[in-house]
């Protein structure tokens, strides 16, 4: 952003003096050699620590003055500098501050930034003590393994410059420092997880009394005595970052704190991320020579009072929610105010020209980016006319962008972005060099005035409504490096001009409704494209020889739901750099070329959706060094093609894959041993294929981060093995229609405790429904239909709490992955396929097994399920009265099961049902009426139940008995014969009966044991022939199979 570029300069004011004397990395002495005893302490230096970058490989010799990172006194051969700067990328803390000294530029002293290369000891050897006339010394961006500083750094008493930050030093900072006492540069910045340092006491600081730059950014100082001393007691520093230390609104209104002796030169002070809450600190408006402020990061919500000599104030994510108290309109001096993330509200209207403050403003960069802005963009924005940089972007700004904003001569970055803005675009004068109107309701057409724009190198309108063709006046914009017009409303012709943006490297067109045909001409001069995204634009054809070659080297190409050809494109063999390559839907036929096996590997591939054939042999497999560079976030899409073979051993090199979708092909064979090496795989999906054997007992060892296992419509045979039980992280497993069996383990409940989808539809699974599923609590899809399980559905299935309550989680688990991923479930009586709406289904199926017994009340407390099918069991007893209770269901079916009694009136209240079915049971009474139930209208949801009547069956109730008052209709007539003597009879006869044998058995002992005795051997003969019989059917059952 230019204001960090604004504050990098800054920076480095104070760091000029100090690189102006040493010039450059390895500067040679042409004057004096270097003295032996510091030739052999830097020896000893360079034995002491691992150099696997060869920082130090030019350490050789007699002259160490000639040496890199080494300079000398050109008078006396002492050596004067070291620097021994690294670089370690991807390390950064919580406490990270932008312009630690470590990282700030993109050149240092000769030697990019961008490459890492460090250092790593044990400890800084002792060696060093031995360079008394050292100067400069950074051992800044190495890795010191959490060692201590050194205290013989405090004997170089001639250093000016010492840079330690990010070395990975730990623990208190050492007190002799203070005894540098010409030192003017100090950075010991600990933003990085590799570096911890504190303070105990900050008495050490006072000895400092020439220090200009102090950087203790990241240091924990709030356990220090005496840290008050670093705001009083080193008058002459201009710069101070104290960022991330602990500092509370209490260190600032300490005793000894008065405006006469409270750093009287500082110019920049960053205090960023503490503990500064409340007012405003008064201290700091008394800082008269204080140019820059950065108190971000803090939890102030006051007003900022009106500084005159500042000219930057950065207030981001703080907690000053009112946007009255920034003063935008009193601030007349500030050339730069950032408050982006603090939940801002209220108006940004300044006052009017007669009641303002200011006559003029000096604003030059204006960020109130991440904000809760809901205003419209204020005409009064046009009076800051020195404006060079806007953010406003994600806000809720609504409203047209003012013409206004158009008339700010100076304005080169407008960043208006993810926001509610609306209207046209308005003509804006040509100073600009990046235009951000992305993601708004911007319509109209894209001003033919763009094309004036000479200085832009950044253009982005994409996710609009923007209509109309492409302007062929944009084709004259020769800075243009950005081009993105993605998702909006766009028809006509890509203007061929758009291949004489010689500086382009991103075109992103995609999602649009261009038409017509890309021709060679478009890409003429794009010598610099790196990204190309032409996707989702039906009607758009890629007409290009197969003799082209490319004037560019592509990193990314999209060209999905485009019309490439028949075959494919030739000329991708060309492109060695790719990175991604999305081809999906883009009526590709024929087998793989056999140039494409010698590519490079290329991280991010889809071919899914086309009419591919053949074997998979042929996949890019070349040398992964070229393309494959994030090799953590790779992806195979092959789904929907013709392939056929097996799974091929060379796709088993691709290590670094996170996500393989081989569905929907023709592949067959077993799954092979070799997809072990696929250690980071999260998604794999190998669905409709015609895959079978046992699932090898590896596969649980595949990957600790598996998150979505999908092998379902294949011929899999055998039990599931135990290792499944290892992938943790699971939360889709679907195994449905295959031929598996044996009993549902017991660990799927008790191990993958974190499934949400648990599929197992039409297998041979057999046994009781295991009590363990109930631990799988966050369950919002639960299929085990279509098998031959037994026994009674678990009440315990009203602990599935996330059938209850919605947990937001994401069912992909946040995995990198197209969205296409999909779940099969029967809901309406119909397969559906579910993706992009998969996390709003809540389905249980338990339909087509050998269920008995009564359907649990606690079933009815899963208030999410949008379906519940239980049909073609033996369930029984009736249809719980609490049915009402789940408001969400659309799809409900207990057909053909044993079910009793009436249908519960509360079903009337489920508003959504638009599939019911009820047939084929034992259910009686009139039919509930009203709401929802008035819409089914379809007979056969009731049929099958002979004792139902009313709408929508034609059996009327008012024509017929109801079978509920039938009893007691009979238990009130009067008798016609008396039946009263014929029940006497048989209660006289079975006592008569029961006491002439009960009787004679009490009195006669004998009698009693000898029917006992025959009893008992009668009980013994029938066992054993029933165990004789069962045995001869289960051998006829095994010969069978």
């Amino acid at each position: 952003m230019m204001g960090n570029q604004w504050v990098l300069g800054l920076h480095l004011i104070f760091l000029g003096t100090f690189v102006v004397a040493t010039t450059c990395l390895g500067a040679r002495n042409s004057t004096a050699s270097c003295h032996e005893q510091e030739r052999l302490a830097l020896l000893k230096f360079k034995d002491s620590v691992k150099d696997d970058f060869k920082m130090l490989s030019s350490w050789v010799g007699t002259d160490c003055c000639s040496w890199d990172r080494v300079h000398c006194d050109g008078a006396t051969g002492r050596v004067a500098s070291l620097h021994l700067r690294g670089i370690v990328r991807g390390l950064s803390s919580s406490c990270w501050v932008t312009g630690t000294a470590s990282v700030t530029a993109s050149m240092v002293n000769g030697y990019l930034v961008g490459e890492e290369y460090y250092l790593i000891g044990e400890d800084v050897n002792s060696s060093l003590a031995e360079l008394r006339h050292l100067k400069y010394l950074d051992l800044s961006g190495n890795d010191f393994q959490g060692r201590r500083i050194p205290e013989f750094i405090g004997s170089l008493k001639k250093l000016s410059y010492l840079n330690l930050s990010n070395a990975g030093f730990s623990g208190n900072i050492p007190h002799h420092i203070g005894n540098l006492s010409n030192l003017k540069v100090l950075a010991l910045s600990s933003t990085t997880y590799t570096q911890t340092l504190t303070a105990d006491d900050m008495v050490w600081i006072s000895g400092l009394s020439s220090l200009k730059y102090l950087d203790l950014n990241g240091v924990n100082l709030s356990g220090a005595k005496n840290r008050d001393k670093v705001l009083y007691m080193i008058p002459s520093v201009i710069h101070l970052s104290l960022s991330c230390s602990g500092f509370s609104a209490v260190d600032l209104a300490g005793p000894r704190l008065n405006f006469s002796t409270i750093l009287p030169n500082i110019k920049y002070l960053q205090l960023k991320d503490n503990a500064i809450e409340g007012l405003f600190p008064s201290v700091l408006t008394n800082m008269s020579s204080l140019v820059s402020l950065d108190l971000s990061g803090n939890i102030l919500n006051s007003s900022i009072p009106f500084m005159p000599s500042l000219l930057k104030l950065d207030l981001s994510n703080s907690e000053i929610r009112q946007i009255d108290y920034i003063g935008i309109w009193r601030q007349c001096n500030l050339k730069e105010l950032i408050v982006s993330s603090s939940n801002l509200e209220g108006d940004m209207t300044g006052p009017s020209t007669n009641a303002s403050m200011c006559s003029t403003y000096a604003l030059e960069v204006l960020d109130l980016s991440l904000n809760e802005l809901s205003c419209s963009i204020p005409k009064s924005f046009g009076r800051l006319t020195s404006l060079r940089a806007l953010h406003l972007e994600s806000n809720r700004l609504k409203g047209p962008i003012l013409e206004d904003l158009g008339k700010l001569r100076f304005l080169e970055v407008l960043d208006l972005s993810y926001n509610q803005l609306d209207g046209p675009i308005p003509t804006l004068l040509g100073r600009i060099t990046e235009l951000d109107l992305s993601h708004n309701q911007l319509n109209y057409s894209i001003p033919e005035s763009f094309g004036s724009l000479a200085a832009l190198t950044y253009l982005n309108l994409e996710s609009n409504q923007l209509t109309g063709p492409i302007p062929a006046s944009l084709g004259r914009l020769a800075t243009l490096k950005t081009f993105s017009m993605s998702s909006n409303l766009l028809n006509g012709t890509l203007p061929t001009l758009v291949g004489q943006l010689t500086k382009l490297d991103f075109l992103d067109v995609s999602n649009n409704s261009l038409e017509g045909e890309i021709l060679e001409a478009h890409f003429s001069n794009l010598s610099m494209l790196k990204y190309l995204d032409l996707s989702s634009n039906r009607n758009l054809t890629f007409n290009v020889s197969r003799q082209w070659i490319p004037p560019f080297q592509l990193r990314t190409i999209r060209l999905s739901s485009c019309k490439i050809s028949n075959e494919f494109p030739k000329w991708f063999q060309t492109q060695k750099k790719l990175d991604e390559l999305v081809l999906s839907n883009a009526s590709i036929s024929g087998p793989l070329p056999t140039w494409l096996r010698q590519m490079p590997i290329i991280s991010s591939l889809d071919l899914s959706y086309n009419k591919l054939n053949g074997p998979l042999t042929n996949l890019p497999f070349g040398d992964p060094l070229n393309g494959y560079t994030n090799e953590y976030m790779g992806s195979l899409y092959l789904q929907n093609n013709l392939f056929n073979g097996l799974i091929p051993r060379s796709l088993c090199t691709r290590t670094g894959l996170e996500i393989l979708d081989l569905s929907k092909n023709r592949l067959t064979g077993i799954i092979p041993n070799c997809l072990l090496n696929l250690q980071h795989l999260s998604m794999m999906i190998l669905s409709s294929n015609g895959l079978s054997g046992v699932i090898p007992s590896f596969l649980g060892r595949i990957s600790p981060a598996l998150s979505w296992l999908n092998l379902n419509n294949n011929s899999f045979t055998g039990e599931l093995p135990q290792d499944l039980g290892k992938f943790h992280t699971l939360t889709v497993l679907d195994l449905g229609d295959n031929e598996f069996s044996g009993k549902i383990p017991e660990w799927i409940g008790e191990k993958l405790t974190r499934l949400m989808v648990l599929r197992l539809h039409k297998n041979n699974f057999s046994g009781r429904i295991p009590q363990s599923l109930c631990k799988n609590s966050r369950l919002q899809i639960l299929d085990i239909a279509h098998n031959n399980l037994i026994g009674q559905v678990p009440r315990c299935f009203g602990e599935l709490y996330g059938m209850v309550e919605a947990s937001h989680q994401d069912i992909r688990n946040g995995s990198f992955s197209s969205s296409n991923e999909n779940v099969i479930q029967v809901i309406k009586g119909s397969d559906l396929e579910y993706s992009k709406t998969l996390d709003l289904v809540f389905n249980m199926d338990l339909s087509s097994n050998k269920l008995v017994g009564q359907i649990p009340e606690e079933l009815m407390t899963l208030s999410l399920l949008v379906g519940l099918n239980l049909s073609h069991n033996h369930l029984s007893g009736g249809i719980p009265s609490s049915i009402g209770n789940m408001k969400a269901l659309f799809s409900l079916d207990f057909a053909d099961n044993k079910l009793t009694g009436m249908i519960p009136p509360s079903m009337a209240s489920l508003n959504f049902l638009s599939h019911l079915n009820l047939s084929h049971n034992n259910l009686s009474g009139k039919i509930p009426t009203g709401n929802q139930l008035q819409t089914l209208t379809d007979p056969s949801i009731y049929v099958g139940n002979r004792d139902l009547c009313g709408a929508p069956l034609p059996k009327n109730c008012s024509n017929h008995e109801d079978p509920t008052t039938r009893t007691s209709k009979n238990n009130n007539r009067e008798p016609d014969e008396p039946e009263e003597w014929f029940y006497l009879s048989v209660v006289c006869g079975i006592a008569t009966g029961f006491w002439g044998v009960i009787g004679v058995l009490l009195f006669k002992k004998q009698w009693r044991y000898k029917l006992f005795m025959v009893a008992e051997v009668t009980t013994d003969m029938i066992y054993d022939a029933l165990m004789v019989r069962v045995s001869k059917m289960n051998r006829k059952g095994r010969d069978a199979a």
